[in-house]
């Protein structure tokens, strides 16, 4: 899992830690407390339809260990390989007891653009046939209660790896732009860059890295934003 530069969503959670009411799984955390994952506006721990979480800036071993979620560090949610494993065991009752209802999940839905719909080669410039596919994501949003839209963008690997990271940053915060303007708030929408790192084509365009039109059609679909968009049906 990779460690995010960005914060999303960390300043409405952390401006409402003190006072306020949790549901029993939330994040409980004192002041100056970093929080190291996303964190939904009912202070539960977001995660994708995968069931993943989506690390914070702010993230390190000790953060996940220091911050609680419910009675267990948040690590312990998120990143359980990597805690003490005395720290995300209960202790052992004494008598048997009835397990607490579980918090309600909220319903996912994930959206994937079509590759072909959205940048041309060596471009973060959205096409009209981006747009549309990107005004149907909008309609559908409102269908639900948003929590967090993830726009991950990606790049071939055609060209240097810093140069192919950027220009997938560059890709994601085009979506991000396109969404707000139609008025999706900018604080729901993440965005991130993967550069050349998931390719969809896998080997099916050869070894070669000598750049041709060939190559270049070949590898269309490495030039994408996936989109998933995390929220309650209403």
């Amino acid at each position: 899992m990779k460690i995010v530069s960005k914060n999303i969503l960390l300043a409405a959670t952390l401006a409402s830690i003190g006072g306020a009411a949790f549901a029993q799984n939330a994040v409980v955390a004192k002041a100056g407390d970093v929080v190291p994952y996303v964190i939904d506006q009912r202070g539960l721990v977001a995660k994708s339809g995968f069931g993943l979480c989506w690390r914070t800036g702010y993230w390190t071993p000790a953060a996940a260990e220091s911050v609680m979620y419910g009675q267990f560090p948040i690590g312990c949610e998120c990143d359980k390989d990597l805690m003490p494993k005395a720290k995300c065991e209960p202790p052992a009752p004494a008598a048997p007891a009835a397990a607490p209802a579980a918090a309600p999940k909220p319903a996912a839905e994930k959206v994937t653009l079509a590759a072909d719909a959205l940048f041309d080669f060596n471009k973060a410039d959205l096409r009209p046939e981006g747009k549309a596919k990107l005004d149907d994501v909008a309609s559908k949003i409102k269908s639900i209660k948003l929590e967090v839209i993830i726009a991950v963008g990606h790049a071939d690997r055609i060209g240097k790896d810093a140069y192919n990271q950027k220009l997938s940053e560059q890709r994601s915060a085009s979506v991000k732009a396109y969404l707000v303007s139609k008025g999706v708030e900018a604080n729901r929408v993440y965005a991130e860059g993967k550069g050349e790192t998931q390719p969809k084509t896998g080997d099916t365009c050869g070894k070669s890295e000598v750049k041709s039109k060939k190559l270049i059609d070949c590898l269309q679909p490495d030039r994408r934003v996936d989109i998933e968009i995390i929220g309650t049906k209403m």
